[in-house]
């Protein structure tokens, strides 16, 4: 058995005849009591616009929110045992009053915003101030966040114990998988946690931003695979390498 958990956008989503070839893979999996894991940076509302773009399999889980939110059912709340974890230290007012202060800090869409989940758009050239200063104004206030900067324009500020690895090692753990029968793969920089959360395979898809190359040069692993296919053939390629296809 195999848990596949996978970001979306420029991961998963961009080459649609590698998707359906994947979607198939996985199709068989899944009658071997494999499991899919979509971790995505976007709400479920954002989300849930995707599968009408889109040729996604439904998820037996859904990571939302840079892992701020855990859906095994997509009509339901959020689980409850993830977001009692996410809640300690965290104080939402707190920290939009200090971002307040920032004027490069562009609010992102209402439907961007989530309890556990305050989100900017930040120029890259804004960035390199604006960011040590906000972290540590935040830490000043004794607020345990974390920032996490990706794609050259999006800043999300979420409690220290969220994010994507967080999330993908607490279904894993549920779900009863161990770590090398677990793949990850993602992009950007929100999908480091993704690959810095243990022994788990990562497949780095061939189209990766800046932020998450740099981070794989400096930190490397012989159970990550930076592939040289784009987006879904990407994964592809790294399922051959390690094995699983």
């Amino acid at each position: 058995m195999l848990l596949l958990v996978t970001d979306l956008d420029h991961t998963l989503v961009g080459d649609d005849f590698a998707q359906e070839q994947l979607n198939e893979w996985f199709n068989e999996l899944r009658s071997q009591g494999g499991k899919l894991v979509y971790s995505t940076g976007r709400s479920l509302t954002l989300y849930k616009q995707l599968t009408t773009e889109a040729p996604l399999l439904k998820p037996d889980i859904l990571i939302a929110s840079v892992g701020t939110e855990v859906y095994s059912d997509l009509d339901c709340s959020p689980d409850l045992t993830w977001s009692e974890k996410l809640s300690t230290g965290w104080n939402r007012d707190e920290i939009t009053a200090i971002t307040a202060h920032f004027s490069d800090l562009v609010l992102q869409p209402d439907t961007e915003q989530c309890p556990f989940k305050v989100s900017f758009f930040l120029t890259e050239d804004a960035a390199i101030e604006t960011l040590p200063q906000l972290d540590h104004l935040l830490k000043q206030q004794n607020l345990d966040v974390q920032l996490i900067y990706s794609s050259g324009k999006d800043l999300d500020i979420l409690p220290r114990n969220a994010n994507k690895g967080a999330a993908m090692t607490f279904i894993r753990q549920t779900l009863g998988f161990i770590p090398e029968r677990t793949i990850v793969c993602g992009d950007s920089g929100n999908d480091i946690a993704l690959f810095a959360a243990g022994t788990e395979r990562g497949i780095i898809v061939g189209n990766a931003q800046p932020e998450l190359l740099a981070w794989h040069r400096e930190n490397p692993s012989d159970h990550r695979y930076l592939a040289t296919a784009y987006c879904a053939a990407g994964i592809l390629e790294g399922l051959q390498y390690f094995g699983f296809k």
